[in-house]
């Protein structure tokens, strides 16, 4: 649901807004109510209408952006016909500072994300991997490795849209093939994005609300792994044996695309570091970081015309015709462009999320859903399912709504919730980011039903990564926040 260049993460303040202030209703319980039926029948048909995306061709925000504001406005009127109108407006003025610094964070993350398509560095990688001419297994499973790494500092839909474009040149017209090696980097990019903060937004979401500690996620890793590996194993005895024919495709990377690449992961490191060692909240560290790409952008201007004429110069001794025309094309390079090609539906459709699922938080549902799940069952069933869930629902109101129930469960409660909710979108083609981006773009090749197919072998990783956890991270169960 996100597009090419979109990347990863996602946020939450919680030193100054701690995700208890919704853990409770609002003064007035409107769960029975007219008010409280009316808000959450709009919130059920507006994510009917974000699910049928793909069919109806309406952006996912419209309707959550709508559904939002009606909900509040439900909200607003009630409190003000009661004499407390400080009490919604309070409540939604908070709302909205978790969603600022949700935005920021993400803003900076998709931006740095552009900058190094732009730069061409995912255009060299899957180059390489075009022209190395592997086997269709080989390929199988290195498109899945690579998806599974990459995954975990890009968000699951680029790199999957990467190694999908990877798979469709290299097995043209291929169906079996490229359908099979779809689902495979579908379920290895849910998986990669599970074990770091930066990986997938529901992990960024838990981190950033102080609830488990950077170095606890990597205990995720093994799970992760075991998420991915064993639908793995069993789809690529599927694989045929035999190769594709030969590509062959060249591609430069621009000026300074490595060292964007480098500062990236400086500023992750600085919101690491803000966030562990200073007690700031880690969209510090990332606006911090987006300075650091802005100062590079103003070096790589100024020092643009010098390195265009050195170059020029070397193509015209070689009498290089096509690499004159090139340099003749190129556009310096400017932060604030690779900013307004973050993907702003996304963000707005995180907006619509947060400020829905606040007003029913507001209204009482969250509490009424905390109960019934948490305290009628046991956790470890309750996050299962919840992960389950996750294959229909989209992870991140799963996710910010168990952050603003804010049960009280152990850390390795809070990373099992937070595994099974990033892996469980890899059930259903239309569970994750990742499986509907590649529906579009592999049209005809990948399909929901193909990729059903696959799901009992999928559900089996599942819940083979959950014992891995239970079993791995077995003391983390009795340690609590």
């Amino acid at each position: 649901m996100f597009n090419f260049r979109t990347l990863l993460v996602l946020l939450l303040t919680v030193a100054v807004f701690p995700a208890s202030v919704f853990a409770s209703s609002g003064p007035i319980d409107l769960t029975l109510s007219p008010i409280g039926i009316i808000a959450i029948s709009f919130f059920a048909l507006a994510y009917i209408l974000v699910m049928a995306e793909e069919k109806i061709h309406l952006r996912k925000s419209k309707p959550v952006l709508v559904a939002a504001g009606i909900i509040w406005a439900l909200i607003g009127w009630h409190y003000m016909q009661a004499g407390m109108p400080e009490a919604s407006e309070s409540a939604f003025r908070h709302t909205l500072l978790e969603f600022s610094e949700l935005m920021l964070f993400l803003l900076v993350a998709m931006t740095y994300i552009n900058a190094l398509e732009e730069r061409r560095v995912f255009d060299a990688l899957r180059a390489w991997l075009i022209r190395s001419g592997f086997s269709y297994r080989t390929l199988f499973w290195i498109s899945g490795v690579l998806a599974f790494a990459i995954s975990s500092f890009a968000n699951n839909m680029t790199t999957a849209m990467l190694m999908c474009a990877v798979v469709m040149k290299v097995a043209e017209g291929d169906k079996k093939f490229i359908n099979l090696t779809c689902v495979n980097i579908v379920v290895a990019a849910n998986a990669g994005g599970a074990f770091i903060p930066f990986g997938d937004i529901t992990t960024l979401m838990v981190w950033q609300a102080g609830i488990v500690t950077f170095n606890e996620f990597f205990t995720l890793f093994v799970p992760a792994v075991v998420n991915y590996i064993v639908p793995a194993l069993i789809m690529s005895l599927f694989v045929q044996k035999r190769s594709p024919g030969g590509f062959s495709e060249e591609v430069e990377l621009k000026r300074g695309a490595l060292r964007i690449l480098t500062l990236f992961l400086l500023t992750i490191a600085t919101a690491v570091a803000f966030h562990s060692y200073l007690g700031l909240p880690p969209v510090l560290g990332m606006m911090t970081g987006l300075g650091y790409l802005q100062f590079f952008g103003f070096f790589l201007r100024k020092t643009l015309p010098g390195s265009l004429a050195r170059k020029k110069a070397i193509a015209e001794r070689e009498g290089d015709i096509e690499r004159l025309r090139a340099l003749g094309q190129v556009v310096p390079f400017d932060v604030f462009s690779r900013v307004a090609r973050a993907e702003w539906d996304t963000l707005l459709f995180f907006y619509g999320v947060v400020v829905c699922v606040g007003g029913l938080g507001f209204i009482g549902y969250l509490e009424l859903l905390s109960t019934a799940l948490y305290t009628n069952w046991n956790p470890t069933g309750a996050n299962i399912v919840l992960g389950l869930m996750s294959a229909v629902v989209d992870n991140i109101p799963v996710m910010f709504a168990v952050l603003t129930m804010n049960p009280e469960m152990s850390h390795g409660h809070w990373l099992l919730i937070t595994l099974t909710a990033g892996v469980g979108g890899s059930l259903l083609s239309i569970g994750s980011a990742a499986g509907v981006a590649l529906m579009g773009q592999a049209r005809g090749y990948y399909t929901f039903v193909g990729h059903l197919k696959w799901a009992p072998v999928i559900l089996l990783g599942y819940f083979a990564s959950v014992a891995c956890h239970l079993w791995l991270n077995a003391e983390l169960f009795t340690i609590f926040g």
